[in-house]
């Protein structure tokens, strides 16, 4: 079996581990403080939250760790519960997206887990002790792109596996619809107002902006939109991405700032590999947005197959099972 923890902040994590457990050989259960989709056909641990009460004493153990506060009711029953699901269940491997604490947790009882790697610097003493424990580290980047400045030991134990995504195998529109942007603000907070928005609306009034994200704009099955847009405007996380590249399309990539510098590093590697239109600079002025449109719908969507191959979510369930087979009872025949 393997235990797959997914975090709860934003739907990336989720769709990753959604895409990953489809293709594994083994059994996969996900711990997670989210609640159970319909359509998820395995077993789910629905965790407590530890960030309640929000009140937190030495929360990095003295910048060793990134969230243990001390006597929280909160962490010590989720904690547990994670503990009392690996005593009962012994998996062969476990996934952490992402937690430090869950991968020291695991290994300390024995278990050995796998890590997914997320870019940005990653050298406190926390993101190192995690990333050095893992047997693997997933990256859902291609090798032709590497986060600059990781030691050579990570680089070792790197799978990777390429950007990919929940719609890595769905058919693409069969054309786009011309004169139409797509603006993904994603579910884990963003940095744009609405002012900011009809004031680009404004000063395209040859183009057609649809908003997904936000409180009011959110969908559970954004392809078609994807995929018909002309060009596609989104922050720079690792999900984000990942969708645009596997719809193809033009797009401009406003990273958001987000803790360990995550979202611009992820957007300087596709800036130096030619895969969009970086801003990092923030939202631009009214007046900049008509010629970042034309310029921008003119790339080539097909690049991001550099990027996003298609296979990454089978890549990563093959690393997955294999090291679960390593260390555990071979599969039936």
């Amino acid at each position: 079996m393997i235990g797959y923890y997914v975090h709860h902040q934003g739907r990336g994590h989720l769709h990753r581990a959604l895409a990953i457990a489809e293709h594994c050989a083994h059994p996969v259960t996900v711990l997670s403080s989210l609640a159970c989709p319909g359509h998820w056909p395995g077993a789910w641990v629905r965790l407590p939250r530890d960030d309640t009460p929000s009140q937190a004493t030495d929360p990095t153990a003295h910048g060793r760790l990134h969230w243990v506060p001390v006597h929280h009711p909160g962490l010590r029953t989720r904690m547990a519960a994670v503990a009392g699901w690996i005593e009962q269940h012994r998996p062969e491997v476990v996934i952490t997206d992402v937690s430090v604490e869950v991968t020291l947790l695991a290994r300390l009882l024995g278990v050995p887990v796998v890590v997914a790697a997320m870019r940005g610097e990653r050298r406190d003493p926390a993101h190192e002790l995690g990333y050095d424990l893992a047997e693997a580290l997933l990256a859902p980047w291609p090798a032709t792109l590497p986060e600059p400045g990781w030691p050579d030991h990570w680089n070792a134990k790197t799978v990777w596996t390429g950007g990919f995504s929940r719609f890595d195998h769905r058919p693409h529109a069969d054309a786009h619809l011309p004169h139409t942007v797509l603006l993904m603000l994603g579910a884990g907070g963003h940095g744009i107002t609405d002012r900011q928005i009809e004031a680009a609306r404004r000063a395209t009034p040859a183009w057609q902006w649809t908003v997904l994200g936000g409180p009011d704009g959110w969908t559970s099955d954004p392809w078609p939109l994807l995929t018909s847009a002309e060009v596609i405007v989104t922050h720079a996380g690792q999900n984000a991405v990942a969708e645009c590249a596997a719809a193809r399309r033009p797009t401009i990539v406003l990273p958001q700032d987000r803790p360990f510098g995550e979202q611009h590093a992820t957007a300087r590697a596709l800036h130096r590999a030619g895969l969009a239109t970086v801003l990092p600079g923030g939202w631009p002025d009214p007046d900049r947005w008509p010629a970042l449109l034309a310029e921008t719908a003119v790339h080539d969507g097909r690049r991001w197959s550099h990027y996003s191959p298609g296979d990454g979510a089978e890549r990563a369930a093959r690393a997955l099972d294999h090291l679960a087979a390593a260390h555990g009872r071979p599969l039936p025949a």
